[in-house]
């Protein structure tokens, strides 16, 4: 063949189109990335509605698994220093940072935004997480403290994480809204739980992949996609949740905050309502920079009594 017929040959051959790849993403519970119980997926779409890929559609069992995972990972992760779970924190922006692209890729996409304000929800997002990162081993001298008695005695008041935490992720805001529900979660030593934006789910998904790499232990965060109004009334009751965020009720179809917040008094686990008042959730400006209330909202109080001179 001459070398002609060969270029020729070589330029259909690269024309030719290849075979489409339509992804079918997972969950990802305990530190590994399980199909739905339920073996169901559903499309996710672009703001246009444009395919993007398929999500697992989490069930109640999905929910109860991670719920399982979690309370796994607690005693560890709430017994790690709180110098190290910075570190580990630290590292997952490391780790955002290195996946820019995709995530700046995916949140115009989802949210419908240019490119340039997907890089600006991005870098709030990652800032974000660093933000919260460089919190553990201040916590304490901030929320606790050295409180003064009648008596020969010191008294210690130092902050606890409370146990499991669920989270309903922004239905909008998809990655910085993301980050700024689940980090002041896992800061203090709380596992989580996180239901992700029904429409918008791939940044938490690629996210989970993120901390899949990362040195955050199995368990520690777990994502479950689907229907917001299947899966968070389960969450909401479940009798091993210590704590639930109900941010992600704002513009979930289907849903009540008022009734989540009902399930939720059957084990007192603590609320954290959406904003809004009365019936009317709404989605905060996540913009805003975040204060101690979300981290606030996760913890114990621990009072510790020991004689002086002993």
């Amino acid at each position: 063949m001459s070398p002609a017929a060969t270029r020729k040959k070589a330029t259909t051959e690269a024309a030719e189109p290849r075979v489409e790849i339509r992804k079918t993403y997972k969950l990802y519970v305990g530190g590994a990335f399980p199909r739905s119980e339920s073996g169901r997926t559903y499309e996710v779409t672009d703001s246009r509605g444009r395919f993007l890929a398929n999500a697992a559609m989490g069930s109640r069992k999905d929910a109860r698994d991670a719920v399982v995972a979690a309370r796994g990972a607690f005693a560890k992760w709430a017994g790690a220093t709180a110098y190290n779970r910075g570190q580990v924190l630290y590292r997952v922006a490391e780790l955002m940072e290195g996946r820019r692209a995709q995530f700046v890729a995916e949140v115009a996409a989802a949210e419908g935004v240019t490119a340039a304000k997907a890089e600006t929800l991005v870098s709030q997002a990652i800032d974000r997480w660093v933000w919260y990162a460089g919190w553990p081993d201040k916590l304490a001298q901030v929320l606790g403290g050295l409180n003064p008695v009648a008596g020969p005695y010191f008294d210690i008041s130092a902050p606890e994480p409370t146990g499991v935490v669920a989270a309903l992720a922004p239905q909008k805001s998809s990655l910085l809204g993301l980050v700024s529900v689940l980090a002041p979660i896992v800061v203090s030593g709380n596992t989580a739980v996180v239901l992700a934006s029904e429409d918008r789910p791939l940044p938490a998904i690629t996210l989970s992949e993120v901390l899949a790499t990362s040195d955050v232990p199995g368990g520690v965060i777990n994502l479950v996609t689907g229907r917001t109004a299947e899966v968070a009334p389960w969450l909401a009751s479940h009798m091993d949740v210590n704590a639930i965020d109900l941010a992600g009720a704002a513009g979930a179809e289907g849903l009540a905050w008022g009734d989540l917040e009902l399930a939720a008094t059957d084990n007192l686990k603590r609320v954290l309502r959406p904003a809004g008042t009365g019936e009317s959730a709404v989605e905060p400006d996540w913009t805003v920079t975040p204060d101690l209330s979300r981290m606030r909202a996760y913890l114990e109080t621990k009072t510790v009594w020991h004689p002086k001179g002993v």
